[in-house]
């Protein structure tokens, strides 16, 4: 499906690994689509700024993102080629404040913002996994229990964090 790149990057002080699919929107990956967004932890929802089209497509792709991925998705709303602009950017901005999406304008020509969008997603899933990852920890071994919870394991980063409750 589209195009499949593996990247590394440091977020919060701690090396994620990411596995990125980029479908570009178009009709052909929409049946197959659904098998990649069962696994999909997070996602960029972008469109261009200068064809009103790919704006309107983006309710339908949020749809077809909440009926197949987990609910813990993070989503973020980019609108790509700010530097030459069209989409009203209110229209954006309301969207994604009703949709309860992340909203950043980027611009791929000037590398605007395209790196932050990467990394406010990132950063985004590092705090639900680590949330989970607690969430487990005190479901297994009960409050007031000294606890230890290796962050590595969830993140991908060699080195083990530890933390105790009294």
């Amino acid at each position: 499906m589209g195009r499949g790149r593996a990247a590394a990057g440091e977020v919060e002080g701690k090396t994620v690994k990411a596995q990125i699919w980029d479908t570009a929107g178009q009709e052909r990956y929409r049946a197959i689509a659904s098998a990649y967004h069962r696994g999909a932890v997070g996602a960029l929802l972008v469109y261009d700024i200068t064809k009103r089209q790919t704006f309107d497509n983006i309710e339908r792709w949020l749809r077809e993102l909440r009926d197949h991925a987990d609910s813990n998705i993070v989503i973020m709303l980019a609108g790509n080629k700010s530097d030459l602009g069209a989409v009203q950017e209110e229209d954006a901005k309301f969207l994604a404040e009703k949709e309860g999406l992340s909203f950043l304008k980027t611009s791929a020509l000037e590398a605007l913002n395209v790196e932050k969008a990467f990394q406010t997603v990132l950063t985004q899933i590092n705090h639900i996994i680590r949330k989970k990852a607690l969430a487990a920890q005190e479901a297994t071994i009960g409050p007031g229990q000294g606890t230890t919870i290796n962050v590595a394991e969830m993140t991908g980063t060699p080195t083990k964090k530890s933390c105790s409750s009294s």
